[in-house]
């Protein structure tokens, strides 16, 4: 009696043990255990065919939003999206950077798959907030510093930077020493400091040294800005100024604590 007793006791305590899932297994008859091992070969199987062989899930479109003044055909052939390839393959920060490198006027891209055909590029396009003039063309610079295109016209409201770095020796001293990328940079800080009634009527930022830029407005009045520093003072002293002398033709808020004006 003793001996199938504990036999059967032993059979109990290995059905009672173990994780839930495996308990569950153990009362299922081997018929299902085979079929449900089946069914997850298949499946393990099946899913890479379906994202890699299938035609379910293979690029058909491409789709822009966001341009300006790009065109949807312009960002499509630039981002080379392999149409007819799984949509799981393509390498979207591959697209990305392409985008980047062979359209300058691309600040950023998002590209997303959007299953199960398409890939959506989503681009934020450069906006110049100033142009310098080369040969009678107009080359766009953005709020960065960075210059992205070229334009026949300066576009409405655009103010063009005016680098007169090569007529005193402290110009190129200043060249030297800072380089002319940071002096535009510069100028660009410059340009988004100063006060919106301001900025609409600038024709041109004119560096000479890091130190040394200059606005003139579209009616003939100039500023003296100085640097690039302490923008937000001689943003309110120029505002104060130009109210407490509307006919003065020269502003200089080099010093925003001791602004000045001259000329009527």
């Amino acid at each position: 009696m003793a001996g199938p007793t504990t036999a059967r006791r032993g059979e109990r305590q290995q059905e009672t043990s173990g994780p839930p899932l495996v308990r569950r297994l153990r009362r299922l008859p081997p018929r299902t255990i085979v079929i449900l091992a089946l069914a997850v070969v298949l499946l393990g199987v099946g899913v890479p065919w379906v994202l890699y062989g299938s035609q379910w899930t293979r690029v058909e479109r491409v789709s822009v939003s966001g341009t300006r003044v790009l065109t949807a055909e312009q960002v499509r052939r630039a981002a080379a999206v392999p149409v007819g390839d799984p949509l799981v393959s393509v390498d979207t920060d591959a697209v990305a950077a392409r985008l980047r490198r062979e359209l300058p006027r691309v600040d950023s891209v998002d590209v997303t798959r959007s299953w199960p055909h398409g890939i959506d590029l989503k681009v934020v396009e450069r906006t110049a907030v100033m142009v310098e003039e080369k040969g009678g063309k107009f080359t766009e610079v953005d709020r960065d510093g960075v210059r992205f295109a070229t334009v026949s016209q300066v576009p409405k409201g655009v103010p063009v930077l005016e680098l007169s770095l090569s007529r005193q020796a402290s110009s190129a001293a200043g060249l030297r020493r800072f380089g002319e990328g940071r002096l535009v940079r510069a100028a660009v800080t410059v340009a988004g400091q100063v006060p919106a009634a301001v900025a609409h009527r600038t024709r041109v930022v004119k560096v000479r040294t890091y130190d040394d830029i200059s606005l003139e407005l579209t009616d003939g009045r100039t500023v003296a800005w100085g640097s690039a520093d302490g923008g937000r003072e001689k943003a309110r002293a120029l505002t104060a100024l130009m109210k407490a002398a509307p006919a003065a033709r020269h502003f200089d808020v080099s010093v925003p604590t001791a602004p000045a004006s001259s000329g009527s």
